[in-house]
């Protein structure tokens, strides 16, 4: 089996990540993956060793590529476009598309017209986005199936493998606290230095690692607040940390007895919390759906209310300043991705959708019911 991916934005973000994971458990079973985007910012480097990729924003390489192989199926991301392009290739054969965009109005550009085509299902990673996918959509059934995460990669590493010679560097006397993302409106970066900034003045024991940014609108944006808030001290931005470096970075947070921590004010689904997690990080983040599909909060992190500085502040110290709570929920984090969030469990659903569709539509057959 063979099938394309149309995303537009090849980013470092969780969208490819969860592709990526995907692309190498399909290849095990028998389904090589291609890719096609239109615009590369800065991950091309986390999708190159694992499929074939497609980069142009020329319309007739597109349909020539189209065209050209013989895909068994074809996976639109958020890219209204694709449908035009998959039209003017003369393709016949089943088309998904997935909903990832967490905000209604940038989704509804990709959700409100097919340009002619009709998409078998619509895929979302949570149930947070199938909420908001049905009002947007009509007729077309829309399936949950949660991102996933290689725990052969991403896990808890020993210390003896911890690569504590590459950035960020790990200070004995500091816990850290790792922002992951990119400095832009949704993932909230204000809010992080308001928390930074509070912190700092109460203690001198905590350091903020902010991992990402390097390509993001609000890059200059962030980088002017955080000098003039003078936290520059407190908070150390790494704007570009190689992916295969991201269990390294974990280890080490969790080796500080620290925590990751989330102030977006809206997700499809997160992979950071799932990887955060599975290598044994607790995670801190605000009680919306759908970060309370993924985190429980007492159990494998801590949530606080909406956007709220000082209770975000007060379950980051109750994660630092508890040793046995931080192993607990550690031990709690690991077992909770291993049992629903690993790429074998979630990528078999994905693999069973697929052959399911393809082989109805070989036969000329009908529909697969959605969940």
């Amino acid at each position: 089996m063979k099938i394309l991916v149309i995303w537009r934005l090849l980013t470092v973000g969780g969208v490819n990540a969860g592709w990526r994971n995907r692309a190498i458990y399909f290849k095990k079973h028998g389904i090589e993956t291609e890719f096609l985007y239109t615009t590369d910012h800065g991950g091309l480097h986390i999708m190159q060793d694992v499929a074939k990729i497609y980069l142009t924003k020329d319309e007739q390489e597109i349909i020539n590529v189209i065209k050209s192989n013989t895909y068994d199926a074809i996976i639109v991301v958020d890219t209204g476009a694709a449908y035009k392009w998959i039209r003017k290739a003369n393709y016949k054969g089943p088309i998904f598309t997935e909903a990832r965009t967490p905000e209604l109005i940038k989704l509804m550009p990709h959700l409100k017209s097919f340009k002619g085509i009709q998409p078998k299902i619509i895929i979302v990673p949570s149930h947070y986005q199938k909420r908001l996918v049905s009002i947007l959509s009509e007729g077309i059934p829309i399936h949950v199936i949660n991102n996933g995460v290689d725990t052969s990669y991403f896990r808890a590493l020993p210390v003896e493998e911890i690569d504590f010679l590459s950035e960020p560097e790990l200070l004995r006397d500091k816990k850290i606290v790792g922002w992951i993302g990119r400095t832009d409106k949704r993932k909230n970066w204000p809010m992080l230095l308001e928390i930074a900034k509070k912190i700092k003045t109460e203690r001198d024991d905590i350091e903020f690692w902010l991992i990402g940014g390097a390509q993001s609108v609000q890059r200059e944006e962030f980088a002017a607040a955080w000098k003039d808030e003078g936290l520059t001290d407190i908070v150390k931005w790494f704007p570009v940390i190689p992916y295969q470096q991201m269990p390294h970075v974990y280890a080490k947070i969790r080796e500080s007895g620290g925590c990751t921590l989330a102030t977006t004010k809206s997700e499809s689904f997160g992979n950071t919390f799932i990887e955060s997690m599975v290598c044994g990080v607790p995670v801190v983040a605000s009680n919306i759906m759908p970060i309370n599909e993924l985190v429980v909060n007492g159990e494998t992190g801590l949530l606080y209310r909406g956007q709220n500085v000082d209770d975000a502040v007060k379950q980051i110290y109750e994660i630092v300043d508890n040793p046995d709570m931080h192993r607990n929920m550690s031990e709690a984090a690991i077992r909770r991705v291993e049992e629903n969030f690993a790429i074998q469990v979630v990528a078999d659903q994905y693999v069973h959708l697929l052959k399911s569709f393809i082989q109805l539509e070989r036969k000329g057959d009908g529909e697969v019911e959605a969940t």
